[in-house]
């Protein structure tokens, strides 16, 4: 009696294990419902080309015959459904198992979880990130872990580092900021993003240089273009959601400072000591990647930041037909101030300047809420001040006067540097998306119920 309970008690996790296959979202039991209307569609035309033949083996003759002629046919009927079932659900779990070994034979179950994850993290909001640097990949780190439709946009002109050498020696577009934006978005635990992110630090010609950056480079000479190495190199990584380069033209950045010079490349002018005037792309008349512009007008929600004002974020509004399509695009739009000022670029810049910085580069309306801090950095705040670098202040009318609604919290992360903290950052722009789909559904009842109130009645 005990060895059978034993048994059963053994069976119950292998039930369980094959039920989580049909939980709603895996999107299995349609393709096994497929199959299964095809198993049936190829012995009903056997019996058709048998029949048209003249071939009859008489089957259910000759069972009734071999059970005797007082077997109950219900009986009969009931043993060959249950009996198909269970041959069905023993093919469906010997292949499941098959499937799970070539893939993952020691973990079966986080396979499934893996797939389960996945399947629901597509049906979630469609998020498009748009800026560069570190705090873009802050961002990202953070959304991933709600959605996978989430597609970040990045600048791609970068001067300066292992980037800018790659940019001059071999020509390709810089792959820095789209090499974070891959790490950020891949499994945080994989040996491969660790490997990405690994830097030379010697070796003649090597040192410096990051492997990610190295891989993209290599990448980029075999498929051909800039655009399908990310692709396969998201592929290697295995990403939650896509890297997207704002253009592929070979671009560099110029600005006009207060005392009216002129400064071209990134680096140049992030460490700029005067205020920048203007920005503009040389050469100007580039082409935004048509994916991007795609991406950005099907969105939920469109982020702008969190990085470096006018080398990060601009960059990417200032690309021909990316500001138009953020203008146009029905999403709630959100812009990320930064917390603290960068030396030279931002120096004294409250919230409400940064703010007018991104209005008025394009004089569009690019976003309707804007996220800044009132958190206190502490412990790290007397080293940045050291260096040029404070707090930016959060003056709260002026940026209302912009017509943007500000959105305020404690989005402080303290470690080594201050940043964003990626979860507190991902829990704020999800509660806009809440508040936009809530919006959105009770636009339609209220469309749908006009539309009752004006028809005419039968």
């Amino acid at each position: 009696m005990s060895n059978g309970v034993t048994r059963s008690a053994e069976g119950l996790p292998q039930v369980r294990r094959f039920l989580t296959w049909l939980r709603p979202g895996m999107k299995l039991k349609r393709w096994l419902l497929v199959a299964l209307l095809g198993a049936f569609l190829i012995l009903d035309g056997f019996g058709r080309v048998l029949k048209a033949y003249d071939f009859n083996f008489h089957i259910n003759e000759r069972i009734n015959q071999a059970l005797g002629p007082h077997f109950p046919t219900a009986i009969l009927v009931l043993a060959f459904i249950l009996g198909g079932m269970a041959l069905v659900y023993f093919g469906f779990q010997q292949y499941q198992r098959s499937l799970i070994a070539a893939i993952s034979p020691h973990d079966t179950q986080r396979l499934i979880e893996v797939v389960y994850e996945r399947r629901q993290l597509d049906r979630r909001t469609k998020i498009v990130v748009i800026g560069g640097g570190t705090g873009l990949s802050t961002a990202l780190r953070g959304l991933k872990e709600f959605t996978t439709n989430l597609t970040a946009i990045v600048t791609v002109t970068d001067d300066g580092g292992s980037s800018g050498r790659l940019r001059t020696e071999l020509g390709v577009l810089p792959p820095g900021d789209i090499r974070n934006c891959l790490v950020a978005l891949a499994d945080s635990e994989s040996m491969m993003a660790e490997l990405f992110q690994y830097r030379f630090n010697d070796g003649r010609g090597l040192e410096g240089h990051s492997f990610g950056n190295l891989f993209i480079a290599a990448m980029c000479g075999i498929a051909g273009d800039f655009d399908r190495a990310i692709k396969e190199s998201s592929k290697v990584l295995a990403i939650k959601g896509r890297v997207l380069p704002s253009t592929l033209a070979n671009v560099s950045l110029e600005a006009t400072l207060a005392d009216g010079s002129t400064i071209t490349g990134e680096t140049a002018i992030s460490r700029s000591t005067l205020p920048i005037k203007r920005l503009r792309l040389v050469p100007s008349h580039c082409q935004a990647l048509p994916e991007a512009i795609e991406a950005i007008l099907a969105a939920d929600v469109i982020i702008l930041g969190p990085g470096s004002l006018y080398t990060s974020i601009v960059p990417n509004l200032l690309v021909p037909g990316v500001a138009e399509a953020i203008e146009r695009a029905k999403a709630a739009k959100v812009f990320v101030c930064n917390i603290m000022t960068q030396p030279g670029e931002t120096t004294g810049m409250t919230a409400s300047d940064h703010v007018r910085a991104v209005l008025e580069t394009t004089d569009r309306k690019l976003f309707d809420r804007v996220l800044i801090n009132v958190g206190q950095a502490n412990r790290l705040l007397p080293l940045y001040e050291r260096d040029g670098a404070f707090q930016v202040p959060a003056d709260l009318e002026t940026v209302t006067a912009f017509g943007v609604r500000p959105i305020t919290g404690d989005f402080i992360s303290e470690g080594h540097q201050v940043r964003h903290d990626a979860k507190k950052l991902a829990s704020a722009i999800l509660q806009i998306a809440e508040e936009r789909a809530e919006n959105s559904r009770l636009n339609v009842l209220l469309t749908s119920s006009m539309r009752r109130a004006a028809s005419p009645l039968q």
